[in-house]
């Protein structure tokens, strides 16, 4: 029997903040766009920034000692959090480890104190939006700036 090792970790560390960076820039990359219209150089310079503990969380995914994906989470509101940059590298899919990092983001909103989670995603991701509607999220209207055409706005109450 073959044993696997899958460890989530918390962004704490300046190398864990690197290993952060290059995960951002392959999600861009993955995206297939530039994200400028979230700030997304800022948010790169500055890391952990809106991420930080108290009020925010970075987990990055290790699979077999290899760095698989990451998640994170920002307040955006009273009560109100944002899930952000869920992504798991090609090599690593169809594991469950969006799911474990997904789930673990979602927890640790709860333990933060958050009501209510809030994303934006793309239509063209389906496995994405099938792992939300599976987690209990429910489809939204806008509640921030995404020009992208096939964006969808998704939420779960964290406290039902």
């Amino acid at each position: 029997m073959i044993s696997v090792v899958l460890k989530l970790i918390y962004a704490e560390t300046d190398e864990h903040l690197e290993i952060i960076r290059v995960l951002f820039r392959e999600y861009e990359e993955y995206l297939g766009f530039h994200l400028c219209f979230q700030n997304f150089e800022d948010e790169m310079k500055t890391l952990p920034g809106k991420y930080a503990p108290p009020q925010g969380r970075l987990i990055i995914a290790e699979y077999d000692s290899e760095i698989a994906g990451c998640v994170a989470v920002k307040k955006i509101g009273e009560g109100v959090c944002e899930m952000k940059r869920l992504y798991v590298r090609p090599k690593f899919r169809g594991k469950k480890i969006g799911r474990l990092l997904a789930e673990r983001i979602v927890a640790d909103a709860r333990e933060i104190g958050y009501d209510l989670m809030r994303l934006d995603t793309l239509e063209r991701l389906k496995e994405a939006i099938a792992l939300y509607r599976s987690m209990g999220f429910k489809e939204t209207t806008a509640y921030v700036y995404n020009p992208i055409e096939d964006v969808v706005y998704m939420e779960l109450k964290l406290n039902s």
